[in-house]
């Protein structure tokens, strides 16, 4: 029976959704994402799991308004679109959903075909997220693609011919025997299909990978040459009107991925399936990452949590820096001085250095990273956060110095005025 739903509260707080498919065709080469491939026969008793996990977590979200739902994976749609479809259903019956409510879809192009493309916009899917990584076929077949960049191409078409005005397409640089001149010729073939967003990424060598374990086997992009891949790229699609908003992000004006915005604007979602993680009423949790142990625990009533933890004003505070600089918005003094009451001038004197190596400047009191501190953005943010720590320490050595000393003084009264003191004179 469906549950009652109150109209959509204008200010209700906002909560995102991510819903994880851990389903696939074929595990990529170079994929370090939580996966399952050859698994199809449980697919339908692991919709059974999701469908039960969301109904026993809504009521804790009652206040709560919708406004992004994204599926990820794995591969979404080798799920299936009518399964898909049917998420939607049991998200809204359970949730209040905003009408305007981003709701994204990763798909790959070999499971992207018209029937499937059309269910989803029907369901009120309205924003596609497709993995082509090259338009060259040699660098697909090196790291374990099953499409061509022709399929690719005809599954944009499919999806524009069905209605879907908000695509955003993968590309991935520094790929086994890619040069320069074909990583180029990778994004000119992109922006010729006139996505609305682009994520390039640049390839990492996770441990565990197939494509990790033959690293010495293959010729692989220097890191010079993927800082130039990378700086080319920036340039390129500012040109082409794409706006980079995050390290490996660039939108049209108005199509940042909103959901995803979330994560690194510290917002709160909550998420469903094996590896998903969560970060809800102060608390960042994650659920288990095997999809059996996934299925038994909630149908069984089992343990799904992983890991586990409470976020505090100064947890808080280092994921502000953290995530904020990954932004074009980056941090703003005002902003983090009200928030986390730590003094913002020890950050500032580091930017001011970054700026005059050209790895940050200051847009409208906001400082941030430019495209070329955006590649050093690892050591960089590890750098300022631990220059945040100093300064928090020196925040609190005062405060903490004084309570020590209130402490001894109340101590020294307890003696003085003890029955046992009494007594002695």
């Amino acid at each position: 029976m469906a549950l009652f739903r109150r109209k959509a509260d204008p200010d209700a707080p906002r909560l995102g959704i991510y819903i994880h498919i851990p389903f696939c065709v074929r595990k990529c080469d170079y994929c370090d994402f939580y996966s399952v491939p050859g698994r199809d026969s449980r697919m339908d008793e692991y919709l059974q799991a999701l469908e039960l996990h969301i109904a026993e977590s809504a009521p804790q979200a009652e206040i709560y308004t919708i406004n992004t739902i994204y599926f990820g994976g794995g591969t979404p749609t080798f799920f299936g679109a009518e399964r898909l479809a049917h998420l939607l259903q049991i998200v809204r019956k359970h949730f209040n959903v905003s009408k305007d409510c981003e709701i994204t879809v990763e798909c790959n192009p070999d499971s992207a075909d018209r029937d499937t493309l059309l269910t989803l916009k029907k369901a009120g899917v309205n924003r596609l997220s497709m993995g082509v990584q090259s338009a060259q076929d040699k660098e697909l077949k090196e790291i374990g693609r099953v499409h061509s960049f022709a399929q690719a191409a005809q599954a944009f078409q499919c999806a524009r011919d069905v209605g879907f005005d908000n695509i955003s397409l993968d590309l991935i640089y520094g790929l086994p025997d890619q040069t320069m001149e074909s990583w180029k010729a990778s994004v000119e073939a992109l922006l010729k299909l006139n996505p609305e967003h682009l994520s390039c990424y640049g390839l990492k060598l996770e441990k565990g990978t197939p494509l990790y374990e033959r690293r010495d086997q293959e010729r692989m992009a220097d890191d010079d040459t993927q800082a130039d891949m990378y700086l080319w790229m920036v340039e390129r699609l500012k040109n082409a009107g794409y706006g980079q908003y995050e390290i490996s992000n660039f939108a049209r004006p108005g199509r940042q991925s909103r959901h995803n915005l979330k994560y690194w604007m510290g917002e709160e979602y909550i998420g469903f399936g094996p590896s998903a993680h969560s970060y809800f009423g102060q608390q960042r949790y994650s659920f288990v990452r095997d999809l059996d142990a996934y299925v038994k625990g909630v149908l069984h009533n089992g343990k799904i949590l992983d890991e586990s933890s409470r976020i505090n004003r100064r947890e808080m505070g280092k994921e502000y820096l953290m995530l904020r600089m990954r932004t074009i918005w980056g941090v703003e003094e005002n902003e983090y001085r009200e928030r986390f009451y730590l003094n913002f001038l020890p950050l500032e004197e580091r930017f001011r250095e970054y700026e005059s190596y050209g790895w940050a400047e200051c847009t409208d009191g906001r400082w941030h990273f430019t495209p070329s501190g955006f590649l050093l953005s690892n050591p960089l943010i590890g750098d300022i956060l631990a220059i945040q720590a100093e300064a928090a320490r020196n925040t609190m050595r005062p405060i903490i110095e004084k309570r020590m000393e209130a402490e001894k003084q109340d101590q020294r009264c307890r003696v003085l005025s003890s029955p046992s003191r009494k007594k002695q004179k």
